[in-house]
């Protein structure tokens, strides 16, 4: 069983706090993750969320449902420094946060520290991330979750892996449906789930 309010307050790392621990941790020539991930992706990935921190605004629709939110939320997002979908997403989370005016507490975790509370969260029996969970204001139940990328991308990247399992071939296809779409069919999803909760 997953504690999630221990995990959100004793764990749960700000969006400030997880933005400098993945610079920190890349001048260091380190990845967020125990595990021997190529740098490069760090990198780019620090440029993908200044990117889009710089140039995404919410579109009108999701501002609104933001606003007609009724209660307080906590949001807990898995995820890590190296991966390229969480780079150009949770950007949107903190967007989001910010735009709710105290409605929205969230926080970061990583995966690969956090491993029951990302089996509990698998997409298709695998641990990809990121995972957003939308919990109550105290924590203890879960309301909703999305992971890890808009479905229209989802299933693009599912006909994309019939003709290649080459990483470097598909995170050129990924990113650049990411920068076309400019955070849109992101922002449109996320609205669905936050007017199921209302």
């Amino acid at each position: 069983m997953v504690n999630y309010s221990e995990i959100f307050n004793a764990q749960g790392m700000d969006y400030q706090t997880y933005r400098a621990l993945v610079d920190q941790l890349l001048l260091e020539g380190k990845s967020t993750s125990e595990a021997s991930y190529d740098l490069h992706y760090t990198k780019m990935n620090v440029q993908r969320m200044t990117r889009v921190d710089k140039t995404v605004s919410l579109t009108d629709e999701l501002s609104s449902t933001i606003d007609h939110l009724k209660e307080n939320y906590k949001f807990l997002v898995i995820t890590e420094g190296w991966c390229g979908d969480a780079a150009q997403i949770v950007p949107v989370f903190n967007k989001i946060a910010v735009a709710s005016l105290g409605k929205i507490d969230l926080k970061f975790v990583l995966r690969d520290k956090n491993l029951p509370l990302i089996d509990a969260h698998l997409t298709n029996g695998g641990r990809a991330i990121p995972v957003l969970i939308v919990l109550n204001e105290t924590a203890d139940q879960v309301l909703a979750t999305w992971a890890p990328r808009p479905k229209v991308l989802q299933e693009l990247l599912r006909e994309w892996k019939k003709e290649t399992t080459e990483m470097p071939v598909l995170a050129e296809k990924l990113h650049s449906w990411y920068a076309k779409d400019k955070t849109q069919s992101t922002q449109a999803e996320l609205k669905s789930v936050f007017e199921k909760i209302r």
